[in-house]
């Protein structure tokens, strides 16, 4: 075998299958687990100095040995040195075990009775890995139609389905705590001092301009009273500043400007000054909003409360 896989070939290729397994089983992100993970670089060094160690004491010890044989051995081992690889014992017990094939001298054992003018057939046995490929596919077909026709396992449809569905689930799980991935329907209200503290810095700095600092309005609408335009609360309010007012007429788009988390923020502070009555505030535009879940909330609160006692 050494003669058919030289040292060159020998450690390189062993080095590459255990680095290979390395990078495959160590998680190291986007990064080579050797570069990430010094101690990866320095076991990949030492096992290479190991390979090289083992790969020249043996080629020491064969020299030693071959040197201690007589000349017949020493006859014997270039003989077998200078063997082809088909020529080699280990090559032909391995054919031998995979076809089961009878040597051409016992031909004569083999032929079959029939004759077809002048041509005769052989009853050679069925190679072995042919047989136990065919056992496999059989035992395989088997529960595979179990598993499929008779117990009703999931079909590749169904698999399909019910990834994506687990994938839907996993993505809102995701977004729930992925501020950069907020939307108008996974946004929720924030009541914290520090968070509505960075919303005023926010609202100061982008948009105190149009609707003044105490949020009265100016060129834009007065945002303290309950009357707006596209709608009141976070939900609401979030994807007007994400998407923009009305077209023409109205507030930009923000979402180039500000994240997610930002555009939350300012939202949030600038629903907690609802009615704050600043001085001399615009008038009044767009409808009254109210919160259809918060009244609904109430009135659920309402019934459960009730002590009404019947006569």
């Amino acid at each position: 075998m050494k003669k058919f896989f030289p040292v060159y070939v020998r450690v390189p290729v062993i080095f590459f299958i255990v680095f290979g397994l390395m990078e495959y089983f160590i998680d190291s992100g986007d990064r080579a687990a050797f570069i990430r993970y010094p101690m990866v670089s320095v076991f990949l060094l030492v096992f290479l100095f190991i390979l090289i160690a083992i790969e020249i004491t043996l080629s020491a010890v064969n020299r030693v040995m071959y040197q201690l044989m007589s000349p017949e051995e020493k006859a014997v081992a270039d003989y077998e040195d200078n063997l082809s690889i088909k020529e080699s014992t280990w090559y032909k017990d391995l054919m031998h075990k995979l076809t089961k094939t009878q040597p051409i001298e016992k031909e004569g054992d083999l032929l079959m009775d029939h004759d077809y003018d002048g041509i005769k057939e052989l009853d050679n046995n069925l190679p072995p890995w042919w047989v136990y490929l065919f056992y496999i596919c059989v035992i395989f077909g088997v529960i595979y139609f179990a598993r499929y026709e008779m117990f009703g396992g999931d079909d590749q449809e169904m698999e399909l389905k019910k990834e994506m569905a687990q994938a839907k689930i996993d993505v809102d799980e995701y977004l729930k705590t992925a501020p950069d991935l907020m939307d108008e329907k996974t946004v929720v209200l924030l009541t914290d001092a520090p968070n509505l503290d960075a919303g005023k810095e926010i609202f100061m700095t982008n948009c105190a301009a149009c609707h003044r600092a105490d949020a009265g309005g100016q060129i834009g609408p007065n945002l303290t009273d309950n009357h707006w335009i596209l709608g009141g609360g976070i939900k609401n309010l979030f994807h007007t500043i994400t998407n923009g007012g009305r077209d023409g007429k109205g507030m930009i788009s923000w979402k180039g400007t500000l994240k997610p988390k930002e555009i939350q923020k300012v939202a949030s502070y600038i629903l907690s000054l609802q009615g704050s009555n600043p001085k001399d505030p615009k008038e009044s535009e767009g409808e009254i909003w109210v919160d259809e879940n918060a009244k609904s909330d109430v009135a659920t609160s309402k019934s459960a409360d009730s002590t009404e006692v019947k006569k």
